[in-house]
């Protein structure tokens, strides 16, 4: 087809498609020809305005990195992250919400023992976190695989500082019990910025955002016969329970990190200093 213009070119486009080795890529790629046109259509650019707005994505997938994912923070902080997540999970009796993967998960970690302390000797408040991991019966799923991660106190991932930490910490791979309980010591996470010295850092800025998640902890669980959850349990009484720059957030997430004195702690030991204890019950979808 020849001399295109503004209203003809898309349908100019879509007709190349009929050659597509699929059904499903010929059905994503039209709805992204339409509405990326319509997307340009509506903002009119400048010519000046779309060689910025190559330079973005240019820039963006120069600061991705093996410890630094610059595309999953974009599609975090624009909300599709979510709308995928909502897209593909929806809410149902007896089952914990999910919420988004992040940009800081470290395909296999450590595995570790229950009750083990996997803050990696990093300084901090003591936590204990107890949970269980169920069916949407409430029958227990023994052997259930339980992938943790979080920040530290001051809002760092060791992948942030892996020359200071020496190592991973702060995450680690436990088997639930035979009752499907599991637990294990850190250190209480705490609110942090997504990183913002990059190009959605200069975005969010641009838009008038903050770049802070609220405090929470990552969780990863699956088991045979059960769909994978992903999910964070988030610090009841956070600042940014309700601008969550990726808009994570679940109410059915929020857990208090309940503050125990000095004693007995949930797993039988005796600490003679005061520390932290939070419990999340989760709940897995049947596949």
């Amino acid at each position: 087809m020849r001399n295109v213009d503004e209203m003809t070119i898309t349908d100019a486009v879509l007709k190349r498609l009929s050659g597509a080795s699929d059904e499903r890529t010929a059905e994503i790629s039209a709805a992204l020809i339409r509405h990326l046109h319509a997307f340009v259509r509506e903002i009119r650019p400048t010519i000046e305005e779309w060689e910025k707005g190559i330079e973005f994505l240019t820039n963006t997938g120069r600061m991705c990195s093996s410890t630094r994912q610059e595309f999953v923070l974009l599609s975090d902080t624009l909300g599709v992250s979510m709308l995928v997540d909502a897209i593909n999970h929806g809410v149902a009796q007896g089952v914990t919400e999910s919420t988004v993967l992040g940009p800081f998960y470290v395909e296999g970690p450590p595995e570790r023992a229950q009750g083990e302390n996997i803050s990696g000797g990093l300084e901090g408040e003591p936590l204990i976190v107890t949970g269980s991991v169920r069916g949407p019966d409430s029958a227990p799923i023994g052997g259930a695989v339980v992938d943790v991660w979080h920040s530290d106190g001051d809002g760092y991932y060791d992948v942030q500082q892996l020359e200071h930490v020496g190592g991973l910490a702060m995450r680690a791979r436990f088997l639930a019990d035979g009752n499907g309980a599991f637990h294990f010591w850190t250190i209480k996470p705490a609110a942090y910025p997504i990183p913002h010295d990059g190009p959605v850092g200069a975005m969010l800025e641009k838009q008038g955002r903050h770049p802070w998640r609220p405090a929470h902890i990552h969780f990863m669980i699956s088991a045979p016969g059960y769909q994978k959850l992903v999910t964070h349990v988030f610090a009841e009484g956070d600042k940014y329970l309700d601008s969550d720059v990726v808009f994570g957030v679940k109410d059915s997430l929020i857990r208090e990190f309940v503050e125990m004195p000095p004693g007995p702690t949930p797993d039988g030991l005796v600490r003679n200093s005061s520390f932290f204890h939070l419990h999340y019950d989760f709940g897995l979808h049947a596949a």
